[in-house]
């Protein structure tokens, strides 16, 4: 049974940093594909940032780029989004995901499993 466990989030001001961490289990976790998406309330689930193994290239939604990082321990079967430079519009559930089932890591209908999610808030 695959297990996705967020956490990491919280309020934070405008132009301030939060790490979030996603703790896995029940996958092969250092070949698995694994992915952070967010929600803000009244909107559609958005892709951030997916990472597929250590050494292949991370990519990221355009209004992240430059401010986020997705990056993965696989001894500790985590995998962490440190979130710079945060701004009010970044507000939302960010969710952990794991397997995708294509290469079409932005849809959200590709994604085999999620976490719970875990609430970022960022005041002006």
């Amino acid at each position: 049974q695959v297990q996705l466990v967020e956490s990491g989030g919280g309020l934070v001001q405008a132009g301030g940093s939060l790490r979030l961490s996603c703790a896995a289990s029940g996958l092969t976790f250092r070949s698995a594909t694994m992915g952070w998406f967010r929600q803000a309330a009244g909107k559609e689930r958005e892709f951030v940032a997916v990472i597929r193994w250590i050494g292949s290239a991370n990519y990221y939604v355009d209004s992240v780029e430059g401010r986020f990082t997705i990056s993965r321990d696989n001894a500790r079967q985590t995998v962490y989004l440190q979130m710079n430079s945060l701004k009010p519009e970044d507000t939302a559930v960010y969710y952990c995901a794991a397997d995708p089932m294509s290469r079409r890591s932005a849809d959200v209908n590709t994604w085999r499993y999620w976490g719970q999610g875990t609430q970022v808030t960022v005041s002006s």
